[in-house]
């Protein structure tokens, strides 16, 4: 019967404290704010997630881009009207869908919250250079990289601003070489940790 109680009481102390502990974390903040993969997926319909995206592939998201992991430009024309409202540009690129303008699956945005877009991403208003530069951009990361055979890629990438994985490797809007096809798993950076490729790599020991 002691064992018994003292059971008891273990079990109360754990569930209480859990209840303290998880009171005191920050959910919105919670490994790299990975409650935006949770919320994107409630809200992407399903036949979003697993239809095609057509013919973009690596080269053309790269090609969007000066250099791996700056903003995409802008590829087409922005009318007038949306200059005097940014938050229009959500109204393709927060939960995505089929433009019949372009005949092309809209990429879905990982930030919608950050509503101000010219202030990162740009029109090519002319090929001509400000000036002359020799300048080159870095090689993009390789895909894979796995440490272990059949182990979960690392993520070769930081995670600033594009903490909502579901957004760049779900869905239509997603290239062929990084779409993935088990969305439905949600906490990713479980199972994928982040090692950004021109950042050296740390060992981990275990405390003894």
């Amino acid at each position: 019967m002691m064992k018994l109680s003292t059971l008891f009481l273990l079990c109360a102390f754990i569930f209480t404290g859990s209840k303290a502990f998880s009171a005191s974390v920050d959910l919105s903040d919670f490994d790299n704010q990975g409650k935006k993969i949770y919320e994107a997926y409630d809200a992407t319909p399903q036949i979003y997630m697993s239809a095609d995206s057509g013919n973009r592939n690596l080269a053309d998201f790269y090609d969007l881009r000066q250099y791996p992991g700056s903003p995409p430009r802008i590829p087409h024309e922005v009318d007038l009207t949306f200059s005097g409202d940014e938050t229009d540009c959500l109204s393709c690129h927060a939960k995505g869908g089929y433009s019949q303008e372009f005949g092309k699956f809209v990429p879905v945005t990982p930030h919608p919250e950050n509503s101000l877009c010219y202030q990162c991403h740009a029109q090519v208003l002319t090929e001509e250079k400000f000036v002359e530069t020799e300048w080159k951009s870095i090689m993009p990361p390789r895909l894979g990289r796995s440490f272990l055979g059949g182990s979960p890629p690392p993520i070769p990438h930081s995670l600033q601003m594009r903490e909502n994985c579901i957004s760049c490797h779900t869905g239509p809007g997603a290239v062929v070489e990084i779409r993935v096809d088990h969305s439905a798993r949600g906490n990713c950076r479980q199972c994928h940790a982040p090692a950004v490729q021109t950042t050296p790599l740390q060992e981990f020991v275990r405390k003894p």
